[in-house]
Formats: structure tokens, sequence, C-alpha cells
């Protein structure tokens, strides 16, 4: 009787817990999405270091892919992704001249050269292939690809991390899975680079600590958010440009967890998602803490699912200001 009594006031516990929880995300939640852009980042800079006004993301495409860099201190890893990014879409403007292309690097608030190096592919490139918008202040990755999303001119948006440990080429691969969902509903879907065929790797050359917190992240986001996915967090995703407005336009977190809140948008919104395996290898110089930026994902995470399900969030499209 008495252990009944306890589990019953631990049962009791959890659920005064639950709501207390759903109350704070409620209460603390930004109805609007942070789509404030200050007047230093409503241009980028062009070869000459003059200011250009940047397009929107609502204006008609006038490429075929955009590439958007997010990038923080990253004046030491940047160059040899610039390097072997530019290679690989140089060559494939020399077969196909329709194709067309645009990287915009997004420095992230960086207290380093990380602008001053962009801007020499600017320089060697031209700004019309390789643009840099600098943010005043550091917003977070999330915030930092949504940046750079809303002055995309192209019909297919790529986001592709700084450091280079994806490899550009497999873009053919995320290409051919966006294809593989065609007919696109509304002209919107996503093709998602993944990792998740390498996990077991990986987990040979993590301590038992880190594989303790990826085993419950991963637990988390099945259980909380998005369930068809196995790797949210791969760096390499491919969007239509419809698709991209509908998500980026409604996204709130701008920190780790964005992509888990980008992915449950589109699953919400019935977006078609094809998750397809790319090479990845661990560069040195991650910005992630492990211990203190899981735990910040862990409760994005929760506060993700609460606030939508207490409308708290709402799945509407809204415009940049």
């Amino acid at each position: 009787m008495e252990l009944l009594w306890l589990v019953e006031g631990l049962a009791a516990l959890a659920g005064v817990g639950l709501v207390l929880t759903a109350f704070i995300a409620h209460i603390t939640a930004s109805t609007l999405p942070n789509l404030y852009r200050h007047e230093d980042e409503k241009f980028f800079l062009n070869a000459e270091d003059k200011k250009e006004p940047v397009p929107n993301l609502h204006d008609l495409p006038t490429h075929e892919l955009s590439i958007v860099v997010p990038s923080y201190n990253e004046e030491k890893r940047l160059p040899s992704m610039m390097d072997e990014a530019l290679n690989y879409l140089e060559k494939r403007q020399k077969q196909d001249p329709a194709f067309t292309y645009e990287i915009i690097v997004v420095d992230d608030g960086s207290r380093d050269h990380t602008t001053k190096v962009a801007l020499k592919y600017t320089k060697k490139y031209g700004s019309d292939k390789v643009r840099v918008l600098s943010l005043v202040k550091n917003r977070g990755k999330g915030g930092a690809v949504k940046m750079g999303v809303f002055i995309s001119r192209g019909k297919k948006i790529l986001m592709a991390d700084a450091d280079g440990a994806t490899k550009f080429e497999d873009i053919e691969k995320v290409e051919k899975g966006l294809e593989s969902l065609q007919p696109w509903p509304d002209q919107m879907a996503i093709a998602c680079g993944s990792r998740a065929h390498l996990e077991k790797d990986s987990i040979a050359q993590r301590s038992y600590f880190r594989t303790l917190l990826m085993y419950g992240f991963h637990f988390l986001v099945w259980f909380l958010c998005v369930k068809e996915i196995k790797d949210t967090q791969c760096g390499f995703k491919l969007l239509t440009r419809e698709a991209a407005a509908q998500t980026f336009s409604v996204l709130h977190i701008e920190r780790w967890a964005f992509d888990v809140e980008l992915l449950y948008i589109a699953q919400c919104l019935k977006i078609p998602i094809a998750e397809v395996a790319v090479n990845w290898t661990e560069i040195e110089g991650s910005k992630l803490v492990p211990f203190w930026s899981w735990l910040q994902m862990g409760r994005d995470l929760l506060f993700i699912r609460l606030r939508y399900l207490t409308r708290a969030w709402h799945l509407r499209r809204r415009k940049e200001n």
C-alpha cells in the first residue's frame, strides 16, 4: 500500500511539474519569431567593400542555387570549405552554363577576421557569386542561417557548415533526394544530409558520457518533435525556395536546436522530407560545448513541443520586417 502511495505521489508530482513547465514555457515565449534586421544588416559588402542592399526571399528567384554558410569565428576553417565548394561550383557551371549559384557567408558577430577572409572570395569571384553578410551581434547558428536564407536568390537553398565536415560534392546526393520527392506539394520539399549510417563508428571514438548524451538527445528529438528523421543535426540541408519561405518565416529557435524546430514545422505543414546519407568527417574547432550545449538543446526541445501545444507559437507565415 505504501509503495502504491509513493508511486501515485511521484506521478502527481511529475504531473504538477509538467504543468508548471508548460506554464513557464508559455509565458516566457516570444509570440513572434525574431525577424528583425538591424539597419547595417540590410546590406552586404561587395568586391569594392561598398554596401549593396540585400534582396528578399519573397522576391522571384534569379539563381538556381543559394548556399548559406553560417560562420562564427571561422577565419581558420572557412577557407578550406570555400575552396572546395567554389571549385565544385565553378566546374559545374562550366559544364552547364545555365547553372547559376551564390554563396552567402553570414558572419554571426565574429570576434576574429571571418568577414575579412570571406571578402577575399568576393573579390576573387565577384559579389554575384560570393556575398558576405555581417551581423551586428551574435544570434546563434539558427539565427545566422535564417538571416542568410532571407536574402537568398536561389530556386533551391542549401545550408552548409563553415567547417566543411560534409563533402560538398555530396550536394548531388541531396539533390537526388529532393527530386525523389516529386511532385512537390505547393513546390515545397526538403532533403536532409544524414550521418546516421556513421553512428556505430562514431560511438567507438566517443566517451560513454558523450554517447549517453547523444542517445538521450536522439530520444528527446523522437519523443517530443521529429519522428521520422534519424539525424536532425547534420548541417547539410537542401530546401526548395517555397519550403524555406514557409519554415523560416515561423522559426523561433536561433541556437543549436533550430534544426529540430525547422523539421517539426515541416512535418506539421506536411512538407515532404528525404533523409540522405552523406560523407562526413569531424573537424577540430567545434563551437558545441558537450554538456552545456546538450543541456540547452534538451530544454529547447521540451519548450518547442510545449509552446506549440499551448499555442504560444503558431504555424502562420510571417513576413520579414
